[in-house]
């Protein structure tokens, strides 16, 4: 009884994942406008009615998990001797280190799509939204702070300046799948965003 939820909640993982999968490789081949959510659904061999379970629409197949779960709870379990930057640059780099050559290639897929589809664009701004406050609710769990307005102006630069951490974002060029180089660009633009951005002191009155 005590490991069923675990052995669902696997499950589904692994169904949103191979929902995911297929669409990206299916966007690729025939095109995002030309790919429809009933193709999609029989790559991965579940039903349509399925896919709508667990993506509302077709962009969200792309656009979710920008930000994910797991790299928030890595960010708030990151070592306490790290400060947000750090911490932040350790769990992108521990969630991206673990993916192996196929993974990171889909990813620069991904963002080649939001890139060059316009709808994506567009969906990419309101999809920000919950990253921003995933974000700001992690920050305030890591630092014992209620989330107060600069918080959340915060955490929706560094969600901004995360638009700009993978090299696919940066270039029109193709780039080798490669977690090292990926890492490195983490490591230089957490460095430079923590020249940019102070979280104020609450004692201090804003």
């Amino acid at each position: 009884m005590t490991t069923s939820p675990g052995l669902r909640e696997r499950k589904k993982a692994r169904t949103r994942a191979a929902i995911q999968r297929e669409a990206l490789r299916l966007f690729q081949r025939d095109g995002y406008a030309a790919t429809s959510v009933e193709a999609i659904a029989a790559a991965a061999e579940v039903s349509p009615s399925t896919f709508f379970r667990y993506f509302p629409t077709k962009e969200d197949v792309v656009l979710s998990d920008f930000v994910d779960e797991a790299t928030i709870e890595r960010f708030v379990d990151a070592p306490p001797e790290l400060d947000l930057f750090d911490a932040l640059a350790h769990a992108v780099r521990v969630g991206f280190g673990d993916l192996p050559a196929e993974d990171l290639a889909l990813e620069h897929l991904r963002n080649n799509l939001i890139r060059t589809v316009p709808e994506l664009r567009r969906g990419m701004i309101a999809e920000m939204v919950r990253p921003m406050r995933l974000l700001a609710d992690a920050i305030g769990r890591r630092t014992g702070r209620e989330v107060d307005d600069d918080i959340r102006m915060f955490a929706g630069a560094v969600v901004g300046a995360l638009l700009l951490v993978t090299p696919e974002a940066l270039s029109e060029e193709p780039v080798v799948a490669n977690s090292h180089g990926l890492i490195e660009d983490i490591a230089v633009r957490m460095e430079r965003l923590r020249r940019l951005l102070t979280l104020p002191d609450p004692e201090q009155g804003g």
